[in-house]
């Protein structure tokens, strides 16, 4: 009987001890694993935290924007330098973008670059995609098509070819394959001289000159029409040996292009360009970018 005894009290104590040590083990594992949702939380919170700032800041710079007018979107043409490109540091730049960015600071407005394809620029500027128009943008043939600033800068349309192709004039281009940027105005003036491109032997047209001059290189066209400005600038950036024909297609200007009916930022934009006339500022950006002043402007 006490045998008994001694053997269910041995029992009890023995049941005693594992459920201490049961109880001690889950408080243990508690203990653990409110530490760990503690750091989730703790993690989360901060994660939340920096959301919130990152929104906060993204929030204030939106409302800085808005008080100061909001966004001036410029769209341009990537692949024409000098007027607009993307440079060596992966940034969009070029004397018209320059111009913009002045321009946008002056008028309180965030300065935005908005590469189009060149083709659709009338589509991104109805749809509301882009503000303006501004990348060696010709006005002739174009006057009643936009709202435009006065024209800030006087070009013409020539033809590049190597200097050793024996193309000396326009007459010179009878029997040869001629090419230029898809609706340029290099097209529409050759489109405005029948007779002249009834010589040719082809004309072609591409998305860009920077393709046009590969095909000049490779022998693949015998000349490009195109912005003269446009062509000085890439014969001497390319060190190439090509010439600018005497001969001029056409004479025009650049003017800045708004939606039709969109005067009041026009109005605020030509106002700008004068005034950075009169301060010397776009003397400056063109000197740093042609070497001298190819302004027109108050002049």
């Amino acid at each position: 009987m006490k045998k008994r005894t001694f053997c269910l009290a041995m029992a009890a104590v023995m049941a005693f001890g594992l459920t201490g040590c049961g109880e001690a083990q889950t408080k243990g594992e508690a203990a653990t694993t409110a530490e760990s949702t503690a750091d989730t939380t703790a993690a989360d919170t901060t994660a939340a935290d920096k959301a919130a700032d990152t929104s906060a800041a993204e929030s204030e710079t939106s409302a800085e924007a808005q008080a100061a007018g909001g966004h001036f979107i410029v769209g341009f043409d990537q692949e024409f330098p000098p007027m607009g490109f993307m440079g060596d540091n992966g940034e969009y730049t070029g004397f018209d973008l320059e111009l913009a960015q002045e321009v946008a600071k002056r008028l309180g407005l965030e300065y935005q670059p908005q590469p189009i394809i060149w083709d659709t620029k009338d589509m991104e500027l109805d749809s509301g995609n882009i503000d303006c128009i501004w990348n060696g943008f010709t006005m002739t043939g174009r006057e009643s098509d936009y709202e435009w600033t006065e024209a800030y800068m006087a070009n013409s349309q020539v033809f590049v070819v190597a200097a050793d192709s024996g193309i000396a004039s326009m007459d010179d281009l009878k029997g040869k394959v001629v090419e230029c940027q898809a609706d340029s105005s290099a097209l529409a003036a050759l489109n405005e001289n029948p007779d002249l491109t009834a010589t040719f032997k082809q004309l072609l047209t591409t998305a860009d000159y920077n393709s046009a001059f590969m095909d000049l290189e490779q022998g693949a066209v015998d000349a490009i029409a195109m912005d003269v400005i446009v062509a000085g600038y890439q014969i001497q950036q390319r060190n190439a040996d090509f010439v600018i024909l005497e001969d001029h297609l056409s004479a025009e200007e650049y003017g800045v292009g708004f939606k039709k009916g969109n005067t009041e930022l026009r109005d605020k934009v030509q106002k700008t360009l004068e005034e950075m006339a009169q301060d010397g500022t776009l003397k400056a950006i063109s000197e740093k970018w042609f070497g001298e002043d190819v302004t027109t402007i108050g002049k």
